[in-house]
């Protein structure tokens, strides 16, 4: 009976974000083949090339401004992966594989992906292997031990659709020491929403020396963007057996590749004293472009 406010205020909340964020719902139009000219000078435009050649570019802005670009002008091009939302450009946020640390069940695709690091002490490192296959992997930085805790964290998304992913890993932790076995979850999830607004649900069964847990933790996340380069995430544990919910609120900062994420978790149930969230940062480079 403990948990039944905890989850239910966990649920509205999700419900809320995800449906009640005017930002999130505008509707949005994907444009193939965007690009970012920067010239010589500075100053940037972003659209579509609609031709070129060895002595200029006739480029077509986002606002459909049509322009004869010197190529002897152009620095840079950039490919871009974003939408077009009232005549304006919106970048997609770089990191939406992931929650505030769980996964979603979006795939990298293959030469994608990030490198990232939680809590300062632990980086992890993930590329896309195939269309449905992301590997990644990290070891912990935590100063003044000699055993550092090591984790592997594979993902298949055998399905990949417009709005729906439905995929499958394991997270796998152990000690650079070799005494034990090594602990970890092995889990489901699926991600339902786009990149501006969307409901991650998964379960997971932990399992440690041999051993897997017969009932599994319940995860509940949500994503919602506010702004062109703010999103707001929830990620949220319901263990088994137990009277406490992990709940969480968090923002992320985004560009093109960088994105930030500032957060914090409260354990719903249980008797701590004093203050009572625990903060969660994390940080991620991506690279390789995003579908």
């Amino acid at each position: 009976m403990k948990t039944r406010f905890p989850l239910i205020f966990l649920l509205m909340s999700v419900v809320i974000m995800l449906t009640n964020i005017s930002y999130a719902q505008q509707d949005t139009s994907s444009v193939a083949q965007l690009q970012k000219i920067i010239l010589k000078d500075g100053s940037e435009v972003i659209g579509t090339i609609e031709y070129e050649d060895a002595s200029s570019i006739r480029f077509k802005t986002v606002s459909g401004v049509v322009m004869e670009i010197p190529r002897d002008e152009v620095k840079t091009i950039h490919q871009l992966s974003g939408q077009i939302v009232a005549g304006e450009y919106r970048r997609v946020d770089p990191n939406d594989t992931r929650l505030l640390f769980a996964p979603t069940a979006r795939p990298l695709g293959p030469g994608q992906g990030y490198l990232s690091v939680y809590q300062i002490f632990f980086p992890l490192f993930a590329v896309g292997a195939t269309d449905f296959l992301n590997l990644a992997g990290g070891i912990s930085l935590i100063p003044g031990i000699s055993n550092q805790i090591f984790y592997l964290a594979p993902k298949v998304t055998p399905i990949h659709l417009k709005n729906f992913d439905l995929a499958g890993g394991v997270l796998y932790v152990t000690t650079t020491g070799g005494n034990g076995e090594g602990v970890g979850i092995v889990y489901g999830v699926g991600t339902y929403g786009t990149s501006n607004a969307a409901l991650t649900m998964g379960l997971g069964w932990g399992f440690a020396e041999g051993e897997v847990e017969d009932e599994p933790v319940v995860l509940i996340g949500g994503e919602a963007r506010v702004s062109n380069s703010i999103k707001l995430i929830s990620e949220n544990w319901i263990p088994p057996n137990s009277d406490i919910v992990i709940v969480s609120l968090g923002i992320r900062f985004f560009g093109e590749n960088l994105a930030a994420d500032f957060g914090f978790l409260h354990a719903a149930g249980s008797d701590i004293e004093g203050f009572p969230f625990f903060p969660w940062v994390g940080f991620a480079y991506n690279f390789g472009g995003r579908k």
